[in-house]
Order: structure tokens, then sequence, then C-alpha cells
């Protein structure tokens, strides 16, 4: 194993756990980013993965990862810059054990992050929100599951690894209402409900308990919902909420825009 193999496996496997504490999302993303970087190495250089060491990571060869990443992958400008944020903590941590490397990672640590624009942000109306939250269909089980997850959703602005992981302990509907979770960086976070979020929460709640499992907002087997089936669940009451607000329609709505809405 080489010195290179030998300082990932030991920042992913030791440092970024114990020492860092890194959330997993965050190592999750690092760990993608050595991926890709390594297997652009193998065919650009055209050497086997497990022979690619420090020297193969010079300025060229990251810059040219990094502008692959934008001109083929079609990768944003921010999406750039936060891998090569990956890639610059792995080498900062590999640096003081490999001075021999000195040169080539200090380089690669000098790349600056690329300027970029911050776009507009993206938020739904008052009027565009109630047509929202009327789309599911409340006939059935998933529709009222889905309403009670939008007026949580815009109200509290929870990110949506947040709401995936809400369970029935979460949500406190007595006296001060609230909703309390674990947030981005392992914060603690404590958010009031509305009277009207608590109405509906109250009549969600008394269905849910003929659910099984402990997951707020859970399939039809108790379990969580992934991401994806979160905003695959938006997109369709996007659609049919557009037939009387086309205006939805020419927004790009996810989750997080809920939580804009929340905050605007």
């Amino acid at each position: 194993m080489n010195a290179l193999a030998t300082s990932l496996q030991t920042y992913f496997t030791t440092f970024a756990h114990t020492q860092r504490d890194l959330s997993g999302n965050t190592i999750a993303s690092y760990r993608d980013t050595w991926r890709m970087l390594l297997k652009y190495l193998t065919v650009t250089l055209g050497v086997p993965a497990d022979a690619l060491d420090f020297d193969a990571l010079t300025t060229t060869n990251v810059t040219g990862f990094l502008d692959h990443l934008e001109h083929t992958r079609g990768n944003s400008t921010k999406t750039r810059n936060v891998r090569l944020t990956a890639i610059r903590a792995v080498l900062g941590r590999a640096l003081p054990d490999h001075p021999e490397h000195a040169a080539t990672i200090t380089q690669v640590l000098a790349i600056p992050p690329k300027r970029t624009t911050r776009p507009l942000i993206e938020f739904l109306t008052p009027t565009e929100v109630n047509a929202l939250l009327a789309a599911p269909d409340h006939q059935t089980w998933t529709g009222r599951r889905d309403h009670a997850l939008l007026t949580m959703a815009v109200q509290t602005g929870l990110r949506i690894s947040e709401l995936c992981s809400l369970t029935r302990d979460d949500i406190h509907l007595g006296a001060g209402p609230h909703i309390a979770c674990t947030g981005k960086g392992r914060r603690q976070r404590v958010t009031p409900l509305t009277r009207a979020t608590v109405n509906t929460m109250k009549n969600y709640l008394t269905e849910r308990a003929t659910h099984p499992g402990a997951v707020l907002f859970c399939g039809p087997h108790g379990q969580h919902l992934s991401r994806d089936a979160l905003e695959h669940r938006l997109a369709k009451h996007l659609t049919t909420a557009a037939a009387t607000q086309p205006g939805l329609a020419a927004k790009h709505v996810t989750t997080h825009t809920l939580r804009h809405t929340a905050a605007m």
C-alpha cells in the first residue's frame, strides 16, 4: 500500500470520525469526491488506481478534474468548490506525515475556489403555498400524510433530512407546541408550531396511530421515507397545484424551496 492509499484509509476510517467528528453526509461527500478523482486520474494518466500516489496529484491534474466536473459532468461552480474542499481536507491532513510530497501537496492546497454568483432565492408566494397544500388527495392515507408533511415543511422550514428523520416523540402538541430535531451540524433545533399546523398534526397523528413504527411521516409499513421519495411526492403535488397556479411550472421547486418559503 503506497503513501496515498495509506493516507486515504487513515482519513476515512479514523481521522474523519474520531478527530474531526464529521457528519455521515460530509464523510460520504468527501469519499465520493475521492472516488471520482481516482477514477479520473486512472483514465487520464492510464495508471491503475492502486498505483496512484501523491505525485499524480499535481495542480494540473486536480484542476483538470475540477474542470471535468463542470464541463463534462455538468456540475455547478458551487459543487466544484465543494469537491475542492474535500480534496484539500484529505491532503491537509496528510501533509505533516509526508513532507517528501510537500511541494505537490502545498500547490494543490493553494488552488483557490472558483468565484460564483449567488442565484436569486426561489420561494413560493402565499397563494402558491395554499395551492400546494390543497393538492394532496385527502381521500387517501398518503394524501393526508403528504398534506401534514407539506404543512410542517412550509411552516417550520425544516431541511429534508430533518423531515425524513422525525419520529412521533419529536412533536409536542400540548402547551407550547413545537417540533424538536437534530439539525445540520448536530445542532438541536426546537421550532414552535402555529395553531393551524397543530390542528393539522392532531388530525394526522390520530390516523398515524393505526400504522406501525415510530417514524412521524412514514411509508405504508411504518418505515422512513427516503429523500427521493419525498422529492417525488412534492413533484407530484406541484404538478397538481400548477393547474390553478401556472407560475409554479416556471419555478424549480424542491423541498429546500419550502425552507426558503418559510424564511421569506
